[in-house]
């Protein structure tokens, strides 16, 4: 069987796009999904700093154009996708309570509802009123969720993921693996995580 690595950030739109596709592909080529909850902005303050500036100082027609693709991309996948009013986004919680949904084996529908609560709704997942809601809808403990996301043991993990991505040579989110060496780099490449995958049967 495959290993299939998902290194993401529920703040991203495009690793949304990929969120809504890899459990499928996973499930269809027989691969065994290993989610990797990080954090890209410590991936982009310690090796990609290039994203801020573009940020401050973005080429107006290229910005332009990524919200077209990213729109054309998100009717392609039969999803919503707006553009929330805060951007970017502080994911740390939500970030950290991915390892505890992972644990109570239920990390595709807590990752689904940050994603949608976030680039659906347009709702800021950085509010404890926010995470409530996705913790209620999918059925944790809000007790259990609110002290897991501040006890030492998730900080780590959530840091020590960020700093694994950095490592293996990753630069943002999504960065999928296949078999622990074959990175690919972005949602539009599922069509080439496939084919690897197909072929590490």
């Amino acid at each position: 069987m495959a290993k299939l690595e998902f290194f993401f950030d529920c703040s991203s739109p495009w690793t949304y796009l990929a969120f809504h596709e890899i459990e499928r592909l996973a499930r269809e080529t027989e691969a065994h999904l290993v989610w990797k909850p990080f954090l890209v902005g410590g991936v982009f303050n310690t090796i990609n700093p290039s994203v801020y500036q573009s940020r401050e100082t973005p080429v107006l027609p290229k910005a332009r154009y990524m919200k077209k693709d990213l729109q054309d991309w998100a009717s392609y996948r039969g999803i919503k996708i707006g553009w929330p009013e805060v951007f970017p986004v502080n994911s740390v919680k939500a970030m950290r309570g991915a390892f505890l949904a992972i644990e109570k084996e239920c990390i595709g529908r807590y990752a689904r509802k940050v994603f949608e609560a976030y680039w659906g709704e347009l709702r800021d997942i950085s509010k404890d009123t926010v995470l409530k809601s996705i913790v209620n809808a999918i059925g944790l403990d809000e007790s259990e969720f609110f002290d897991a996301i501040a006890m030492q043991k998730y900080k780590d993990k959530l840091r020590n993921n960020t700093e694994e991505l950095i490592e293996r040579g990753g630069f943002g989110t999504p960065t999928i693996f296949v078999n622990e060496t074959n990175m690919f780099f972005g949602q539009d490449r599922l069509s080439l995580v496939r084919k690897a995958l197909e072929e590490a049967k």
